[in-house]
């Protein structure tokens, strides 16, 4: 008996060495690492769709959040100890306010440009909803439980909120316009708040005017150093714009500006919005986005040094005061050297608990699906939205980034439908669409391609001819080349893999990045509903 309780020891050892290599070996991306191994790193830091990224340094840790519109959960909090290497550890916002409009999809609306900030030894973020002013959330362990969102500054238009606590312990606020809502735009604003930074008051001034030659100014971000007060603040537009930034000796200016970096005579367009960070040993960097269409707004990393009390962004070949991006270089420099990592993509969904890198495009409810202790995550058939044309208006897709610029991404499922006319998906949303559907008819499943132009503007869905499924287990695979050009495979084996309909070129969505994920729909209301099991899902080159 003792010989047989060692073996089982012994055994238990053997699989738990085995456990922890292949956690190991799947700790990061198969297909976005930024860190080059040999001390240097490549842009994108991040190639996925974190939208507007601001950035922090508490001690030595690294905390990073961006824009995530009406996915849920939103804010998301990345961590990392070295800005190269990141991990997505929470959200901030698990479920978005007002809760009656954002059950429903909200396109566009929602979380914009936020802003994170540790003070008196609490996280801060402000996030602006253009729809209603912006709100502020705060926790005292990023990982946990942030509050409850608290509206600071009502008002419809604005957007892109910078807090600042003075050395005196006063404190303001940075924002700025969305024209879209306020009818004006290209403007920046100060005000004041209470200390606590749950009040924001009604004696703004404004600080720019952009209107001449900074058009579609936005996005502040409010510092201090050596006396003076700077504002870093994208212009030009999101696509082709670059990064000025204005100085003041007084909190309300007025203030002198400079443009600090610009694409110059790289590939990056649009270097801007983001965040300054300075190291433990005194370097200076700057976060920034990329936007490249259906992979979303991506994010860099810039070195950044000081002169003559400018920030010059980027490297300054012809020595003019204005950077321009790097595509590799050196690490930052932190003290120390740290293990790579990445944000989650592939999900085993081994975990009574889904992955950080879903969401959904409205406030979760639980009858869309549950996590299970089972080795799978079920998907249950739900209803259509009345008035849906198409997946536009469908709240209950479970989607997450793309992850590179190519991959191959392939899920093994098992569909148990219970009712004809009930579907299962694996589809790449954005303005236009593309999926592979299994639905049930006549007792039997069938899989065709659905494609749909113009989604926003009530597309109507396009379909291939159908291909009998001998099994309800089945594999559906997508291949993402470059330009984003999609390619759809099924199997029912996991080895042999057939084509199914034709290329689709992805397309972004509103504001945000193609989504890749699931559906599980049925035509009609109903008292019971089938369901989907999705066994894993996994990325590779």
């Amino acid at each position: 008996m003792k010989f047989i309780n060692n073996a089982v020891a012994i055994g238990l050892v053997m699989l738990s060495s085995q456990l922890t290599v292949a956690q190991k070996t799947n700790e990061y991306s198969k297909v976005w690492v930024a860190d080059n191994g040999d001390g240097t790193y490549k842009n994108p830091i991040l190639h996925a769709d974190y939208s507007d990224p601001d950035a922090i340094r508490v001690g030595d840790d690294y905390y990073m959040t961006s824009s995530s519109f009406n996915c849920v959960p939103g804010l998301p909090i990345l961590h990392s100890k070295d800005m190269v290497n990141w991990e997505l550890v929470n959200y901030a916002l698990q479920k978005q306010p007002p809760f009656d409009v954002f059950d429903i999809p909200q396109h566009g609306n929602g979380v914009w440009a936020p802003c994170i900030r540790y003070h008196n030894k609490e996280f801060y973020i402000y996030y602006p909803d253009p729809d209603y002013g912006i709100y502020m959330v705060k926790t005292k362990d990023p990982k946990g439980l942030w509050s409850e969102p608290i509206l600071v500054k009502a008002g419809v238009g604005l957007i892109d909120p910078a807090p600042l606590w003075d050395d005196d312990g006063k404190a303001y606020l940075g924002f700025a316009f969305a024209g879209s809502r306020a009818g004006a735009k290209s403007l920046l604003a100060v005000c004041s708040m209470n200390p606590e930074g749950t009040v924001a008051n009604d004696d703004a001034v404004m600080v720019l005017d952009g209107h001449l030659d900074e058009a579609t100014v936005e996005g502040p971000k409010f510092y201090k150093r050596n006396g003076y007060y700077y504002i870093f603040a994208p212009a030009g537009g999101v696509p082709t714009g670059w990064q000025t930034v204005l100085r003041s000796k007084n909190v309300f200016g007025p203030y002198e500006k400079r443009k600090v970096i610009d694409q110059g005579n790289t590939p990056i367009n649009g270097p801007h919005q983001g965040a300054w960070v300075q190291t433990q040993t005194g370097e200076d960097w700057f976060f920034h986005f990329q936007d490249k269409g259906a992979y979303g707004r991506i994010v860099h990393l810039q070195p950044m040094k000081w002169i003559n009390d400018w920030p010059v962004i980027g490297i300054d070949n012809d020595k003019d005061g204005k950077g321009e991006p790097v595509l590799t270089y050196k690490k930052p420099n932190v003290g120390k050297t740290y293990p790579i990592m990445t944000p989650p993509d592939s999900d085993e969904f081994n975990s009574p608990k889904l992955g950080l890198q879903w969401q959904w495009h409205a406030n979760y409810q639980v009858y869309w699906g549950m996590p299970t202790s089972m080795g799978h995550y079920t998907m249950f058939c739900r209803p259509m939205p009345e008035k849906a044309i198409n997946l536009f208006d469908v709240p209950n897709i479970l989607a997450q980034k793309f992850p590179a610029n190519e991959f191959t991404a392939t899920a093994k499922m098992t569909f148990n439908a219970r009712f004809d006319g009930e579907s299962v998906g694996l589809v790449v949303l954005g303005l236009d669409y593309s999926m592979l559907k299994v639905k049930q008819e006549k007792g039997e499943l069938f899989i065709s391609q659905v494609n749909c132009k113009n989604a926003d503007k009530k597309g109507v869905e396009t379909e291939s001819k159908a291909v009998k499924l001998a099994s309800n287990s089945f594999y559906l695979q997508v291949k993402v080349k470059d330009g984003g050009i999609c390619s759809f495979f099924y199997s029912l084996d996991g080895e042999k893999f057939q084509p199914l309909g034709e290329d689709f070129k992805s397309r972004e969505g509103k504001w945000i990045g193609a989504k890749l994920g699931f559906t599980a729909l049925r035509e009609g209301k109903i008292n019971d509903a089938g369901s989907v099991n999705i066994d894993w899902f996994r990325f590779n080159k």
